[in-house]
C-alpha cells in the first residue's frame, strides 16, 4: 500500500467535495499496512501482512447526516460514494444534538511516524519470534506471543475548510511464557512507535523469570494487602478511570465525578497529591495525533493535578448547552512517576504481593467505578524486602480512586498501551476471593 503524503490526500479530500451537493459534507481516508507474527508452543503458527485504504463521506442537510464508505479511488466510485451518503442522509431523521462541522483550525504535527518502522519486513518479525522462542525453548518452557506492527495515515476534511493529516507507526509485542508442566506462567508486553526501541529477547527473559519463579504457588488468605501493581497492571486500571472523566455523564449523576444536585467534583481533590495525570499528543514517547475525528485539536491537559480533578471531557453538544470548550478524551494518558525501580518499591516492602498483571476487569458499580477481576501470569509474596515466594492468583474488589488515595510509593513511569504509567505501590488493596487458574 503507497502511503498518500498530505499533498496527495488533500487532492482526493478537494475532489470529493467537489462532488458534494448537501449542507455539509466531511471526508475521512485511513490507510493502513498492518504485518504480523504469532507463535505458540514454541513454534511459528501464523505469520502475513494486510493493507487496506477506506474512504468515509458524510453527508448533513440540516441536523440529518449519512454515511457511506467505500475502498477505492478512482473518480466514478468516489462519485457514487458521495451519491450514496446524501440519499442516506435525506431518508435519516434529524439528529437534536448535531452540532455543525468545525472550519480551518492550524495545527502542529506530530512525530508519531517513523521510518524504522516503515521499513519493516518478514525477516525483521521472524527474527524477534526467534528471540523470543529460543529462551524458553533452551530453559524447558514454552513462549506464545505476538508481534504486530502498522504504518498508516489519516486524512479529514469537510466542506467548512478544514484539513488535517496525521502519518504513524506502531509496534506492539506480548508474550506469554508458561512451564512445560503449565503449573507456571509470566507475561511480558512492550509498545512503541519506533521498531528500533523493541527488544523481544529482553521482554521475554522478563516473562519467563516470572514462569520458573511462579511454580508452586502457595494460596493465602483473602483480605486487604499492600500491593505493588507492575505498571502493565495499574495500567488496566488507570485507563478504566480515564475512559470515565466524561462531564454529562457526570453532570447527570451516572459517574463517580457527580455530585449530588446535578453538579460535579470537577475542582475536587479526590487523589493523594502525588497523583499528577496529563496528556500530551506531542510528547515523544507516546507521539500521537493532533487533532481528533471531528477537527478538535488535542492539546496537552492536566487531568488531575496534585489529586485534584482540572478537567473533564466534553462532547462539542455538552460543551456548547454549558458554555466550555469542548475538551476532547486524549488518545493517551502520562501518570508522572518517581525515581524509585520496580526493584526499589520491592525492596522497601516488609510485606506485600507483587502482581504482574490483571485480567478479565469487569465494572462493579461505574457512581463508585469499583472494578472486579483477576490476577494473572506471576503473583508474588514480598517479605522483608525480597520476593519469598509464589502465590494462588486473586480475585480483586477495587476502585482506583481507592486506591490513588492508598499510595505508599510511586515508581518510574514506562509505556504500556500507548500510555505512560508508573508501578504503584498501594495499601489495603482487596482481594475478595482466591483462584486456580495459572
Amino acid at each position: 500500500m503507497k502511503i498518500l503524503s498530505k499533498e496527495e490526500a488533500k487532492t482526493i479530500v478537494d475532489k470529493i467535495l467537489s462532488f458534494a451537493k448537501a449542507d455539509e459534507t466531511s471526508v475521512s481516508i485511513n490507510g493502513i499496512k498492518t504485518g504480523n507474527i504469532r507463535y505458540a508452543r514454541n513454534t511459528v503458527s501464523t505469520s502475513g501482512e494486510s493493507d487496506n485504504v477506506s474512504v468515509a463521506i458524510t453527508s448533513v442537510y440540516g441536523k440529518k447526516s449519512g454515511s457511506a464508505t467505500i475502498n477505492e479511488l478512482d473518480d466514478e466510485s468516489l462519485r457514487k460514494t458521495v451519491l450514496r451518503s446524501e440519499e442516506v442522509a435525506k431518508l435519516a431523521p434529524e439528529n437534536p444534538e448535531y452540532m455543525p462541522m468545525l472550519g480551518k483550525i492550524a495545527y502542529q504535527e506530530t512525530t508519531a511516524y517513523l521510518d524504522s518502522t516503515g521499513a519493516i519486513n518478514p525477516e525483521i518479525r521472524a527474527k524477534a519470534a526467534i528471540d523470543s522462542i529460543l529462551p524458553c525453548k533452551n530453559n524447558g518452557c514454552v513462549a506464545a506471543g505476538y508481534l504486530e506492527d502498522n504504518i498508516g495515515y489519516n486524512a479529514i476534511g469537510n466542506s467548512k475548510g478544514f484539513f488535517g493529516y496525521n502519518k504513524f507507526s506502531t509496534v506492539d509485542f506480548s508474550v506469554t511464557v508458561r512451564t512445560d508442566d503449565a503449573t507456571g506462567s509470566g507475561y511480558a508486553s512492550q509498545d512503541f512507535n519506533d521498531i528500533n526501541l523493541l527488544n523481544a529477547k529482553s521482554a521475554t527473559e522478563v516473562a519467563l523469570q516470572k514462569a520458573k519463579a511462579s511454580v508452586k504457588a502457595q494460596a493465602l488468605e483473602p483480605g486487604k494487602y499492600t500491593v505493588i501493581l507492575e505498571p502493565i497492571a495499574a495500567s488496566d486500571l488507570l485507563q478504566n478511570m480515564m475512559r470515565s472523566m466524561d462531564a454529562r455523564s457526570a453532570d447527570e449523576g451516572r459517574s463517580f465525578l457527580s455530585l449530588k444536585g446535578g453538579s460535579t467534583k470537577l475542582g475536587e481533590k479526590l487523589f493523594d497529591e502525588r497523583v499528577q495525570i496529563y496528556s500530551d499528543p506531542f510528547n515523544p514517547l507516546i507521539p500521537s495525533s493532533p487533532f481528533t475525528a471531528d477537527g478538535r485539536l488535542q492539546e496537552k491537559i492536566n487531568w488531575i493535578e496534585k489529586g485534584v480533578v482540572k478537567n473533564m471531557t466534553y462532547s462539542r453538544f455538552w460543551a456548547d448547552k454549558k458554555g466550555v470548550k469542548a475538551t476532547p478524551p486524549p488518545s493517551g494518558f502520562i501518570m508522572m512517576g518517581g525515581n524509585k525501580s520496580l526493584a526499589d518499591l520491592i525492596k522497601s516492602t516488609q510485606k506485600g504481593i507483587l502482581v504482574t498483571r490483571l485480567w478479565y476487569i469487569r465494572a462493579v458499580d461505574p457512581q463508585t467505578l469499583l472494578y472486579t477481576g483477576l490476577t494473572r501470569d506471576g503473583t508474588f509474596f514480598i517479605e522483608n524486602g525480597k520476593i519469598k515466594f509464589p502465590v494462588k492468583n486473586f480475585r480483586f474488589n477495587e476502585s482506583p480512586v481507592i486506591m490513588l488515595n492508598n499510595i505508599e510509593e510511586i515508581g518510574q513511569a514506562v509505556r504500556v498501551g500507548g500510555n505512560l504509567v508508573p508501578a504503584l505501590k498501594i495499601r489495603d488493596f482487596t482481594f475478595s476471593s482466591l483462584s486456580d487458574a495459572v
